[in-house]
């Protein structure tokens, strides 16, 4: 059945100001990558990388942290092994795994496709494994290092259980909930969070102590894990090549432990929001508890739809918000009763472009599910939009001109969001949409050249300010590809409230 969720209880994870239930709160200014490495770290033992931008930070920060001799929870130090490309680190991740190793890898656009023969042998033979992914596009006219789905897109049929973070914050959480649920379902999970408007943003999170991570990541499912490695003395068979008598059935045979997953990361969710108070869910609902227009996000656009539909809200709007954080396996249940009855019309935007398709895969997905569990005659209607590709602005304006698009008798049923098309004339117009951020805000932009020290200045400011003030702080910092000698403008953001803007600064009170 459709739920109907109220404002109050359905508000997006945010870094509780209260100390955490088991420790003292400790507060630090990072940025995405660094927040999911500090997890991988502390529960791996092996660790396989290869540099690709813009995941290579997280494969830097553990060698450097292994060769210090910093140690996981088991007071071990973990290998980090740097291979000659992605294919060689996932060749060593399945290696590791099969010898009961807990192993980690981290990758981004063509360095995860490189990866894809690998996690089809990893998903199916159902080992517990995280590959952290720093979603970038793919290239394909033209190469780009930024930010979309296009790379998680194309690894959804590996069997892979696909979480997506939508913050720092939540890419530290939700980098835990990874490594713990895939050791109680036994099917490896692809984390990912949005390549540069996460991975590179920092921002003042709630670290998780050594003593919530032990409490999360359960010792017996280790040991169960070591039980089933490859060992002379207790010799299984694996690897085989199998004919048509028995091939479907053994493929077949592995259906109950993904159906199992929504429950079990759930269950690892309501965990972590015992032990810190931070609580999210497989989907997460905001806006009005009978809201007509519902639009769904994954990743960071959550920061700046939700942004909106308060403004919208607030002005008697009744519209709401679905943030998609298990996308696969994807519960056709669970995100239909996310939905308030009321639903009339759904817009799902999609950070990705599959031509050629009827629509891009959340839009399928969403369809799908209506179409199976919608309770009631009719379903909402849908449409799809995609948006930010390649790291292209998304901000609160285009999200109301989506819901604008939604309230007309007759919405297209494809958009695109953030960009002027006048071939296919697809666009949404929102310009003429108003948008403040609150005054209680603080916003700075800062303009320089690359490697002049402007962006690592800005860093240390940020850091500053985060952990040496009661301040939430966010800084996100713009390159151009050419790197070395171009432009960089760095956006900061001060304020006494958690910062969800994933976006750019532009109404700035300092220059």
């Amino acid at each position: 059945m459709p739920g109907s969720a109220t404002v109050s209880e359905t508000c997006l994870p945010t870094p509780d100001k209260r100390a955490s239930p088991m420790s003292d709160a400790t507060y630090k200014t990072i940025d995405g990558n660094e927040a999911a490495a500090r997890i991988a770290h502390r529960v791996s033992e092996v660790i396989a990388i290869y540099p690709i931008t813009p995941a290579s930070p997280m494969g830097e920060l553990a060698d450097t942290w292994s060769q210090r001799g910093q140690s996981n929870l088991w007071d071990t130090t973990p290998e980090v092994i740097e291979m000659q490309s992605e294919g060689g680190a996932a060749g060593a991740l399945h290696g590791a795994l099969q010898a009961g190793a807990l192993t980690t890898t981290f990758t981004a656009s063509q360095g995860l496709l490189l990866m894809i023969p690998n996690l089809y042998k990893i998903a199916g033979e159902l080992v517990p494994a995280v590959v952290h992914v720093a979603a970038r596009s793919v290239a394909t006219h033209a190469l780009s290092i930024f930010g979309d789905h296009s790379d998680v897109m194309a690894a959804r049929q590996t069997g892979m259980a696909m979480l997506a973070s939508g913050s720092v914050q939540e890419a530290h959480d939700l980098a835990l909930v990874s490594h713990a649920a895939t050791l109680r379902s036994r099917v490896p999970f692809l984390h990912f969070f949005d390549g540069f408007r996460t991975s590179h943003e920092v921002a003042k999170i709630e670290l998780l102590a050594d003593e919530v991570v032990r409490a999360m990541v359960d010792d017996d499912l280790v040991a169960a894990h070591r039980q089933r490695a490859l060992d002379p003395d207790r010799p299984v068979l694996r690897g085989t090549a199998q004919n048509p008598d028995v091939f479907f059935q053994a493929r077949e045979a592995s259906s109950p432990f993904h159906r199992a997953v929504p429950q079990l990361v759930q269950a690892e969710m309501d965990r972590l929001a015992e032990l810190t108070g931070r609580r999210y869910s497989c989907f997460d609902y905001q806006g009005h508890p009978e809201a007509e227009r519902v639009m769904v996000v994954m990743g960071s656009a959550a920061g700046p739809a939700a942004e909106a539909v308060e403004h919208l809200i607030a002005a008697d709007e009744p519209v709401g918000l679905v943030t998609v954080r298990l996308y696969r396996p994807f519960d056709v249940a669970a995100f239909v009763a996310t939905l308030p009855s009321t639903t009339e019309r759904i817009a799902v935007l999609d950070r990705t472009k599959e031509p050629g398709a009827v629509g891009e895969p959340l839009y399928l997905d969403v369809v799908a599910a209506l179409a199976q569990q919608w309770d009631g005659q009719p379903p909402p209607a849908v449409i799809g939009a995609r948006y930010g590709l390649s790291s292209k602005e998304f901000t609160p304006r285009m999200v109301m001109g989506v819901f604008d698009e939604l309230a007309l008798a007759s919405p297209r049923r494809e958009l695109t969001v953030g960009i002027v098309d006048d071939v296919s004339n697809t666009s949404v117009a929102y310009e003429h949409h108003e948008w403040h951020e609150p005054e209680s805000v603080t916003r700075a932009v800062f303009y320089g050249l690359g490697s002049d020290g402007t962006v690592g200045a800005n860093k240390n400011t940020v850091k500053i300010i985060g952990e040496l003030t009661p301040l939430y702080a966010q800084g996100y910092f713009v390159y151009d590809s050419k790197k070395s000698g171009s432009r960089t403008v760095s956006h900061l953001r001060f304020a006494p409230d958690p910062i969800r803007s994933a976006y750019l600064v532009d109404e700035a009170g300092f220059v």
